[in-house]
């Protein structure tokens, strides 16, 4: 094993996670190389100094102004949420009656309009191979539960 397979067994070791025939290959490499030992007890050092850390809980009164701040962010979430349905429903009606407008005009040419559909189709497709894909992983998210 080279000195990088060792290094890589380093918390291994120090938790306690190897078995008795890699301990003993560890600890012989140990003995023969200098910088594994030295890098091992930097982890050893690394690994009580964040056994030792501790969580603080907040005061009361940062968690009052937490639940303070709530509304404040539920009200501008829900702000945003109307603004952006309504752009969007604004940008697509403007659209349609773009598109609308050049696909009747008689002096827009066929390749404009025919472009101008191929291009409306790609969009499309690509609106609605994005919104499945959305859909699949939205109960499969593993980190939906996370809290932000």
């Amino acid at each position: 094993m080279t000195c990088q397979d060792h290094k890589d067994l380093m918390m291994a070791y120090l938790d306690d996670e190897l078995d008795q025939q890699q301990k003993r290959a560890f600890e012989e490499h140990l003995a023969s190389c200098a910088e594994c030992a030295r890098q091992l007890d930097e982890f050893r050092r690394l690994k009580q100094l964040t056994d030792s850390v501790s969580f603080i809980e907040p005061e009361d009164r940062i968690w009052q102004q937490y639940w303070d701040n709530v509304y404040n962010r539920v009200e501008r979430g829900l702000g945003w949420i109307l603004f952006s349905m309504a752009a969007i429903l604004l940008a697509i009606y403007g659209g349609f009656k773009l598109i609308e407008t050049i696909v009747t005009d008689p002096d827009v040419g066929a390749l404009l309009k025919v472009a101008l559909l191929v291009l409306i189709g790609g969009l499309a497709i690509l609106f609605v191979s994005l919104l499945r894909e959305r859909l699949y992983f939205w109960g499969k998210d593993r980190y939906k539960d996370v809290r932000r």
